[in-house]
């Protein structure tokens, strides 16, 4: 009960920053809410997917879409693709990734207190004194804490960047790029099989989607400059 809590609350927080920051699309709501969905229903079937494609039992039986576990990794690119898709749908040709930069990292924050009060998502066994027991006697790194920190601190410098209007069209990819970098090193504290070359599955999720959104950032800065001033 008290995750299914937290997780309305994060929601709730990115609604409330996005109407607090001002942040608006010059186009109809109809089409701004179809963009919040289709990054809502993108995100959530990546998130899934890693767990499904490898439970090959459950996709035989329906079951995998339904059990537990969800990847916020994979989460990301599933939420960008899925704007990308209801942006071609709809033929909307501006950019729109500034504004849910830093209302989805407000909420992300929230919602991984969620993972540390129901126990999931948790690290590797520590000696430090912050170590937490999540039901198994153990003493791990509360990697659900380090995340929420790490989210919260990124909307706020991606808050303060807007605020300067730094890097115009490139926040949401900046965002993505640096939660990447982050989940890498952040992987050795979580008790994830190796899968090859000493690192873990969501470790080369981050490299390859660190390139992915490196090479989408590349080719928009590319197109901006070549832009005339008062193009459209």
């Amino acid at each position: 009960m008290t995750y299914t809590l937290i997780m309305l609350a994060a929601i709730a927080t990115g609604v409330l920053v996005r109407r607090r920051s001002g942040a608006s699309l010059a186009i109809p709501r109809w089409q701004s809410a179809l963009l919040g969905l289709g990054a809502f229903i993108g995100g959530a079937l990546f998130a899934k997917l890693p767990y499904v494609l490898t439970d090959w039992e459950g996709l035989r039986s329906g079951n995998a879409w339904l059990a537990d576990g969800r990847t916020l990794t994979w989460g990301f690119v599933g939420g960008y693709l899925g704007v990308e898709i209801v942006k071609w749908a709809l033929q909307i040709r501006m950019k729109t990734g500034d504004t849910f930069a830093v209302p989805v990292a407000a909420s992300v924050a929230v919602g991984r207190l969620g993972c540390f009060v129901g126990g999931c998502c948790f690290g590797r066994e520590t000696d430090l004194p912050w170590g937490v027991d999540f039901g198994d006697g153990l003493h791990r790194h509360p990697t659900q804490l380090y995340e929420a920190a790490f989210h919260a601190t990124a909307a706020i410098v991606l808050n303060a960047i807007g605020r300067r209007g730094a890097f115009p069209h490139q926040r949401i990819k900046l965002y993505i790029m640096s939660y990447m970098v982050y989940r890498f090193f952040t992987e050795w504290l979580r008790p994830e099989p190796i899968v090859g070359l000493g690192l873990t599955f969501y470790q080369w999720s981050a490299m390859a989607f660190f390139a992915l959104f490196a090479g989408l950032f590349a080719m928009d800065r590319q197109v901006s400059s070549e832009t005339p001033i008062g193009a459209t």
